[in-house]
């Protein structure tokens, strides 16, 4: 069972002021991020001019919601690309065609500091496996509640039917427009709606699509936040797999599907282990958390 992490905890792990809604109802099109990351390049102040609708070619409402989702995913910050951008766009998957790269994606969106808020609330602080739009609702107010900040009711709801159009595929008849297109993120299978009408289930376990070098790179890229001036260490399997920001939770992880992908790479490696001491799992280490996050990442893409 998932351990119960309190409000005051969470607030302190989302590590910025929280906000919703920016997105103007739209979920991540495809093409979206590279169209707005390389007029970003070309032009830093792409996003402010009076002609950017025809720039991009889309509408001016989505204008405002590239750019909000080009920073979400850290792609861009402060009008100006990121280095993960830059490598994800320009050495890595240009036209992000390995749905690793949508794993690595929503990984960032998730990680400190979270310009997502809802999306880190749904991740990371609801317990259960199943849902409603209602109980996520209801996370979302109390949250915000203990923050003593007056969100509209309005701006939760929007949050919660943005999620789901992003991560959970949609049924239609007919009449298919860009509109209705699902999200890219639908491949990454971490929602599915149950067969009752507004419930919904997490998919924890195995997914075929997750590398073993991406698991492994969020486990290093999560230590990093409290392990980074350590170039030798050890962490328990279960804190990283429950506690808020890891990859357990962002990524919906079991103890089975995270110990045989760190088993894999351990496999090409003599600086990662993985043991078992009286029923004890953990994660050693033998150099710095961001190096071998690096690398691995690197491995996996080269």
């Amino acid at each position: 069972m998932r351990t119960q992490i309190s409000f005051l905890e969470n607030i302190h792990s989302l590590s910025i002021s929280p906000v919703f809604a920016r997105h103007e109802t739209f979920h991540p099109r495809f093409g979206w991020l590279k169209k707005g990351f390389d007029a970003l390049c070309k032009d830093p102040d792409v996003f402010s001019r009076e002609d950017a609708a025809v720039v991009l070619g889309v509408g001016k409402n989505m204008v405002r919601s590239i750019r909000y989702w080009c920073d979400a995913f850290k792609l861009t910050s402060e009008n100006q690309p990121t280095q993960f951008g830059y490598r994800l766009f320009s050495q890595w998957d240009t036209y992000l065609e390995d749905v690793a790269s949508l794993w690595l994606l929503h990984w960032y969106l998730l990680k400190p500091p979270c310009h997502a808020t809802a999306w880190w609330i749904t991740f990371n602080h609801l317990q259960q496996v199943e849902f409603t739009t209602d109980s996520l609702f209801e996370i979302m107010r109390e949250f915000c509640v203990t923050l003593n900040r007056n969100i509209a009711e309005s701006s939760l709801r929007k949050d919660i039917n943005c999620i789901l159009r992003m991560y959970t595929a949609q049924e239609y008849k007919s009449n298919v427009t860009e509109d209705t297109i699902d999200s890219p993120f639908v491949q990454l299978g971490l929602l599915k709606g149950a067969e009752e009408s507004k419930h919904f289930l997490f998919n924890i376990g195995s997914k075929v699509n997750l590398p073993p070098e991406v698991i492994v790179f969020t486990c290093f890229d999560y230590l990093t936040s409290f392990m980074e001036n350590k170039q030798r260490g050890t962490v328990s399997i279960s804190r990283l797999l429950y506690e808020p920001n890891s990859p357990g939770m962002v990524l919906k992880l079991s103890e089975t599907e995270l110990c045989e992908a760190i088993e894999k790479i351990a496999q090409t490696r003599s600086d990662i282990h993985l043991s078992d001491t009286a029923g004890l799992i953990q994660l050693s280490f033998d150099d710095f958390p961001s190096v071998l996050s690096g690398c691995i990442l690197e491995s996996y893409y080269h």
